[in-house]
């Protein structure tokens, strides 16, 4: 099998194509359909990456998700995703844990989250992260740490790791 071109290489870092890896969930009859959370949670990584702020509120939670969606500050890169672990813990709920690497600046980031999914109405959905628990709601420790006032594009984790670079 030959190797795809590192520019079609899906930012999740599934090795496949984008189109065929978290493309399709993006983008066209199965868009918003990720069949497991791990699938959702590479997505929504790779949307980050991509710029996909539309993507990443329609697969929020309603429950959690922000009003808005700030953009990423400029000159981020998302630079990599190991998934740790996907645990299911029914039919409908299940955490997936991850690390994510980022460059802004000059100086690179690590962030390892713990977040949790939902299926509603046959969709998975993001509900919040370790990092939301521990504040209570997903915008409400962030909040002031987000230049822009709300939270940011990547999730409460994420503004986090880009507020402190």
């Amino acid at each position: 099998m030959a190797k795809q071109p590192v520019a079609d290489l899906c930012p999740c870092g599934s090795a496949a194509a984008y189109s065929a890896c978290c493309g399709r969930w993006h983008d066209g009859a199965l868009r918003l359909m990720a069949p497991t959370a791990e699938a959702l949670m590479r997505s929504r990584y790779s949307a980050h990456a991509r710029g996909l702020a539309t993507y990443l509120q329609d697969t929020w939670h309603p429950h959690t998700r922000p009003s808005s969606i700030a953009p990423p500050p400029p000159g981020l890169r998302w630079i990599g995703l190991e998934v740790r672990r996907h645990m299911p813990i029914d039919a409908d709920h299940a955490t997936v844990e991850f690390v994510a690497r980022s460059k802004q600046g000059g100086r690179a980031e690590r962030m390892h989250v713990t977040s949790r999914f939902e299926r509603v109405d046959g969709r998975w959905l993001y509900v919040e992260d370790d990092a939301a628990r521990v504040c209570g709601r997903p915008d409400s420790c962030l909040v002031s740490r987000s230049p822009e006032g709300n939270v940011g594009a990547l999730g409460s984790a994420m503004v986090l790791v880009v507020s402190l670079v």
